[in-house]
């Protein structure tokens, strides 16, 4: 027992190999996700029961992407493995949960490879910092920038600068990461 942001997972298990199966508390799951995945070393799977709506947004797909899905399938591999009624619980809470594997990928193995990877989520909480902001303006302001220094990094990663944050998936972030270079 105790406060899941206060554990170091890797000091508990004393660096071998393992999984972590929880039920979140939903008012930190977000927190909780990223605490543990950020984990050195970081568990190699993960099950986890999450409140519905949050599920689907651990395993959404580019067009409704968020912050949070980008943060989870950056470290592993996501997928719905279940749907639990509220009733399933006792007391009953207003949503519904479900449960969400996650297989968590080698540092190695990731599908795309930053060196600095609080860069990376600096430029991707900078692009969804102004929801249903277009991505030029988002990021000019999230970052700093000119506009002009942004348009030109998105050409550089062949994006459009009219999209949203919620239409890029992984590797686009990566690719406006390294179109950015040093600005970001």
């Amino acid at each position: 027992q105790g406060d899941i942001l206060a554990v170091d997972p890797g000091q508990l298990t004393g660096g071998r190999p393992y999984k972590v199966v929880a039920n979140l508390p939903y008012y930190i799951t977000s927190a909780a996700l990223r605490h543990l995945l950020e984990a050195q070393p970081p568990p190699i799977l993960l099950v986890v029961t999450v409140q519905r709506e949050v599920a689907e947004r651990i395993t959404a797909s580019p067009g409704d992407m968020s912050l949070l899905a980008v943060s989870v399938q950056f470290y592993g591999r996501p997928r719905r493995v279940a749907r639990i009624p509220a009733g399933a619980f006792f007391p009953a809470p207003k949503v519904d949960s479900a449960v969400v594997r996650i297989d968590v990928y080698p540092p190695d193995a990731r599908p795309v490879q930053v060196p600095d990877t609080e860069r990376l989520f600096a430029i991707v909480r900078a692009g969804f910092g102004q929801r249903r902001k277009q991505l030029r303006n988002a990021l000019a302001a999230g970052l700093h920038l000119s506009s002009e220094e942004v348009e030109a990094a998105l050409a550089r990663a062949g994006i459009d600068p009219h999209r949203r944050a919620e239409s890029l998936s992984l590797e686009e972030w990566a690719a406006l990461y390294d179109a950015l270079g040093d600005e970001g």
